[in-house]
């Protein structure tokens, strides 16, 4: 999870860093942009995948005390 979200936030300031070379004003800010989204994403789906991961801990819990 965590290492997911600094993949996207290195990827984020690479694609930044290289579209103000590169690019004109408005492009590097459509990178940065996207870049924002996909750490946003990134972070969701760790957030998703956390939550799945507690919920199935519970229900093994409830499992194992019902018996």
């Amino acid at each position: 999870m965590l290492k997911n979200m600094l993949m996207a936030a290195a990827l984020g300031v690479l694609v930044v860093g290289t579209g103000c070379h590169r690019n004109t004003r408005d492009s590097a800010e459509n990178d940065a942009e996207r870049a924002v989204d996909k750490t946003k994403d990134a972070a969701e789906e760790a957030g998703d995948k956390i939550e799945d991961t507690a919920e199935e801990a519970g229900d093994k819990i409830e499992d194992a005390t019902d018996n």
